[in-house]
């Protein structure tokens, strides 16, 4: 018998333990101990870890903690779900004689459980990891006992940039121009929503002008995830951003008391 530990409970750790917790021997382990099951983690602590499940915050010590991590439990593989810088999954796979997965994950925080199951769970491993069939195989399976689709890609740095690219920063860019258009509504007096509803049966037959609420983008997702790769134009997105809330301050309609993630 083994069993599988998520490290750190928080809006991504946390449903991911209650959805694993179902069907597996999970326990949660995090810095702040009042968020663990104590009673739950100290009576499977000598049972052998099979899959360490990472959703720490990325910080320049990540690779670091997650080595501190695998001596700490020495599981048999470890799993990713942060998002990350791109490639960091081959650097930890560098030092590390067990598999690393990668699995970016994606959805709502409030509705992440529901998320994990509706989205597909992309996850990926370097092709010269050890065990890399068995880790493959053996996640897959996990997820699809879970009700989780998977989908395997090729490199980590595919997925690791995916997140980045084709999630959070593309919708930071939709924000940003919804920041513009409604910042050049204010400019001329009119009305934001009658504007936008030029272009509402364009979006329903084509599927490509899509209206973003103007608000201002906070949370820890978008705007922190541009760090990971530091891209001169994708930087745009904060100071745009920025901009748009410095006219906020100065300007008061409707749009000011929300922010986004």
């Amino acid at each position: 018998m083994k069993k599988d530990v998520i490290v750190g409970i928080g809006e991504i750790g946390k449903p991911i333990l209650k959805i694993l917790s179902k069907w597996n021997i999970t326990v949660g382990f995090d810095s702040n101990p009042d968020l663990m099951d104590k009673r739950k983690f100290e009576r499977y602590k000598n049972l052998q870890t099979s899959f360490l499940h990472v959703t720490i915050p990325v910080t320049d010590k990540f690779i670091n903690n997650v080595l501190r991590l695998y001596k700490k439990f020495q599981p048999e593989c470890i799993v990713i779900h942060s998002t990350v810088k791109p490639g960091t999954t081959k650097k930890l796979q560098g030092k590390l004689s067990i598999p690393v997965i990668y699995s970016a994950t994606r959805g709502v925080h409030k509705r992440m459980i529901h998320d994990l199951k509706r989205y597909t769970k992309f996850f990926v491993i370097s092709a010269n990891a050890p065990r890399g069939k068995w880790a493959s195989l053996r996640f897959a399976k996990l997820m699809k006992s879970c009700g989780i689709k998977t989908k395997k890609m090729s490199k980590p740095e595919t997925l690791e940039l995916a997140k980045i690219i084709c999630d959070t920063s593309y919708l930071g860019w939709l924000v940003n121009y919804a920041q513009l258009s409604n910042k050049i509504a204010i400019e001329y007096g009119i009305d934001y929503n009658e504007m936008w509803s030029f272009s509402d049966e364009i979006h329903k037959l084509l599927g490509n002008r899509p209206k973003m609420y103007p608000g201002y983008i906070g949370g820890h997702c978008v705007i922190p995830n541009l760090n990971l790769i530091n891209d001169e134009t994708l930087n745009l997105i904060n100071k745009m951003n920025n901009s748009y809330a410095k006219k906020l301050k100065k300007t008061k309609f409707k749009f000011t008391n929300k922010k986004l993630d």
